[in-house]
């Protein structure tokens, strides 16, 4: 258990808050690793860590909205409490170095925190595989940092930042439907890929399913909800 001072909770958009803490002591973790935030003693409630390893801050992005008190209990958790305590590091879906194989990161929602978390780590170096990073959401706001994957894109060799839209606007010119389905499209075969997964589970369930039919290894597939369904 560790003591954290909570320094800002900051909207990104209507539905996704940045949150920073600082711990009081230095604060080890792999990147794709996870937090538990303790509400009380019995309510903890997990969430992937946005941070790179070494960063003083640790970064969480939570999804909220006034249509779902439960998740907007955090938000105001953290808003009236400025000491809290938190359970890390936890999880085992973290990044495997040194790379064996190119990467696809399939990314709903939130699960941005793992992706970014993943990639600024393996952006410390020049990268030594593809990436290749596929995130969905239902309209363009839910790609709430869209333009830090574009950034990583543009300025990196062998990055690829591939947004996938289920309700694209007037005009849209990416990828469209769920986020999984555009990996199949691009990926005849996933057989020489690492695959890491972070959104809901019903998502994470469904990759798993169809990815293994197109030549995924079990043993290159990562996810914390793995070790949940």
């Amino acid at each position: 258990m560790l003591q954290c001072k909570v320094e800002t909770v900051t909207p990104l958009t209507e539905f996704v808050y940045r949150v920073k803490l600082r711990c009081q002591t230095p604060v080890e973790f792999a990147a794709g690793q996870y937090l538990q935030l303790c509400i009380t003693e019995r309510d903890k409630r997990p969430f992937s860590i946005a941070s790179v390893p070494g960063d003083n801050v640790i970064e969480l992005h939570i999804g909220a909205s006034t249509r779902d008190g439960k998740a907007m209990e955090v938000i105001h958790f953290l808003q009236v409490n400025r000491d809290i305590q938190v359970e890390l590091p936890l999880g085992d879906a973290q990044l495997r170095q040194p790379l064996a194989r190119p990467i696809i990161l399939v990314i709903g929602g939130t699960g941005f925190s793992y992706a970014r978390s993943i990639v600024g780590e393996l952006l410390k170096q020049p990268l030594s595989q593809p990436v290749y990073l596929y995130w969905g959401g239902r309209d363009r706001r839910s790609l709430y940092l869209a333009p830090l994957a574009q950034q990583w894109a543009q300025q990196t060799p062998h990055f690829h930042f591939i947004p996938v839209l289920e309700n694209p606007p007037s005009g849209w010119q990416g990828k469209q439907g769920k986020v999984h389905e555009a990996v199949l499209e691009d990926f005849v075969s996933l057989d020489s890929y690492d695959v890491y997964v972070a959104g809901p589970f019903e998502m994470a369930g469904v990759v798993r399913a169809a990815f293994a039919r197109q030549g995924l290894h079990p043993d290159h597939l990562y996810g914390d909800a793995y070790a949940f369904i």
